[in-house]
């Protein structure tokens, strides 16, 4: 199973969580997803999932100026988000203990 199709399907809901605790700006919020053990993700992927929950208005962000190098754009998860994440959490949950339960009871068949 190629794992990077799976992780299409759930990337809004864990860029809200990595941001549900830290704002973070695009490299960062991809760096977090890296250590997670996402380490196939894009940063492409990420950067326009972040624009995409934006637009939603999921998200808000704000710049902070850089001695050393270009401003950084910082998103944080708004009260949107937040409603929308805890909506994902009970969706996944749900689907994880479905699809647990499914695989279970294909043990050990042919």
């Amino acid at each position: 199973m190629d794992s990077t199709q799976l992780l299409k399907g759930v990337l809004d809901t864990a860029v809200l969580a990595v941001l549900e605790n830290e704002d973070g700006y695009g490299y960062d919020i991809v760096r977090r997803l890296r250590e997670a053990g996402f380490e196939e993700i894009g940063d492409a992927t990420v950067y326009g999932t972040l624009r995409r929950l934006y637009t939603a208005g999921a998200l808000t962000t704000y710049v902070v100026p850089s001695d050393g190098g270009p401003h950084r754009k910082y998103y944080s998860i708004n009260e949107q988000g937040k409603e929308t994440l805890i909506k994902q959490r009970k969706i996944w949950n749900k689907f994880a203990t479905n699809m647990t339960a499914v695989l279970g009871t294909t043990k050990g068949k042919k």
